[in-house]
């Protein structure tokens, strides 16, 4: 429901944060985990406004948001780091009334005018001169494949008479990835190595991947866990959900294409995925909810899988933007081209029943577990979000402004995720980037 805190009128004292085009406005708040760049400082929970980042255990401890007692306990308690280290799971497990109160928290001491601001000065540090980390440990990582015109797209390549499976309408597929290998927006990995089985060879060959492709998706935290053997119902199942992030699975498609049957991707996704460090709560993009609908002429999900509360505001209106910044781009001082934009309103599965479905059969999932929506393409092909996509298959090079053309991904270039929401009526609010560099295989 909304609330005040998406009132589009609403200004900040952070004057950075009224920017018409500003990712983090007074109505976003997102969290993560960081600290001042280069310095020794322990890592911590930050609060995004405008270009500024609110520390927010300083800001609780020294009571310049003014939150009630309780929020403030909870709150602080939940951030407190374990033996584990900082990390933002204790909050992530502290359940969306908690959440919401601190939000309403946060919003009211940094509205234009609050008593707070003199207070709330003195625990902000400029984003500029911040780094990031993960924000929680992520105990499990699932990737999932919920847009059907990526999985048709993909499909009519090597199944042109029948793209999708039988399943595909029915389940929402996925696969269980690697969390060691998540990393936050800036990771650069190597070239990976494996096995390909070029066309008309005997035999398979060991070697780097020559067909490195990113895939344009959104991270989903979890927040407040089920126990072992129990469900999360489909109306329940946003409580359990902290935010969202941007997410780029990368994929070695010729290493995928030769190990993926029987059992699915290994070593082609297991390498590196890269995330966003914000996480935008569901909370925030309330203003952004769209009904979500099923065509008539497909099969309608199963109960476990369907609600009215779903049909009604189940889809999230969120743009998304894939760019691509070469080597060449970099040394001459060139923007990132711009390969393909999406949103996240045309996904065939919802977060709600992502989360519903990995659960029915008494999955536990805990605070801080990473779910993938997988590839977020749209119906039209300039809404790909893919490299397999754009190119058909590599058969179809793209020729960027500068006059390079790619296929796939080559060693210095860089891959730039954003996302955004904006609607007549809301204010606009961002997830920020996600960003991630290939460099040469290893020896």
């Amino acid at each position: 429901m909304l609330n005040e805190t998406h009132d589009p009128r609403q200004r900040s004292w952070v004057a950075s944060a009224n920017a018409p085009q500003a990712d983090f406005p007074i109505q976003n708040l997102p969290f993560a985990l960081f600290r001042r760049a280069g310095s020794p400082e322990a890592l911590r929970c930050g609060v995004a406004i405008g270009d500024e980042i609110i520390d927010l255990l300083a800001a609780l401890q020294g009571d310049a948001l003014g939150a009630d007692p309780d929020t403030t306990r909870l709150v602080t308690a939940a951030l407190a780091p374990d033996t584990a280290g900082p990390a933002l799971n204790g909050l992530m497990a502290a359940g969306p009334q908690l959440w919401s109160a601190l939000r309403h928290s946060l919003w009211r001491a940094l509205r234009e005018g609050a008593a707070q601001q003199p207070a709330l000065t003195h625990c902000l540090v400029a984003r500029a001169q911040a780094q990031y980390a993960l924000p929680a440990r992520i105990g499990d990582y699932t990737d999932f494949y919920a847009s059907i015109h990526h999985a048709t797209a993909v499909g009519r390549l090597f199944r042109p008479d029948s793209p999708l499976l039988p399943n595909y309408k029915w389940v929402p597929i996925g696969y269980h990835g690697r969390s060691s290998s998540i990393a936050v927006s800036g990771q650069q990995f190597a070239r990976p190595v494996g096995q390909t089985h070029p066309a008309g060879a005997a035999a398979p060959t060991l070697g780097p991947s020559q067909r490195i492709d990113y895939e344009l998706e959104l991270g989903v935290f979890i927040g407040a866990g089920n126990a072992p053997g129990s469900r999360i119902g489909i109306d329940d199942a946003e409580g359990h959900v902290f935010g969202l992030c941007l997410l780029n699975d990368w994929s070695a498609r010729d290493l995928q294409a030769w190990e993926s049957a029987p059992l699915g991707p290994f070593l082609a996704k297991n390498f590196a995925t890269t995330i966003s460090p914000w996480i935008v709560t569901l909370e925030a993009l309330q203003p952004y909810r769209l009904p979500w609908t099923r065509d008539a002429q497909d099969p309608q999900p199963l109960p476990y899988l369907d609600s009215p509360v779903l049909r009604r505001a189940g889809a999230i209106d969120i743009e998304l933007e894939v760019a691509l910044e070469t080597q060449a781009m970099r040394h001459q001082g060139s923007p990132p081209a711009q390969l393909s934009r999406s949103n996240f309103k045309y996904a065939y599965w919802n977060v709600a029943q992502l989360v519903a479905h990995h659960t029915v059969n008494g999955c536990n999932l805990q605070p801080g577990d990473l779910l993938g929506t997988g590839t977020q393409s749209g119906p039209q092909p300039r809404e790909a979000g893919s490299l397999l996509e754009l190119t058909h298959g590599g058969k179809q090079p793209l020729t960027l402004p500068n006059g390079e053309v790619r296929t796939f991904l080559e060693d210095g270039d860089s891959v730039i995720l954003r996302g955004w929401c904006t609607r007549a009526g809301a204010a606009r609010i961002g997830f920020g980037e996600a960003v991630g560099r290939v460099l040469p295989a290893r020896e």
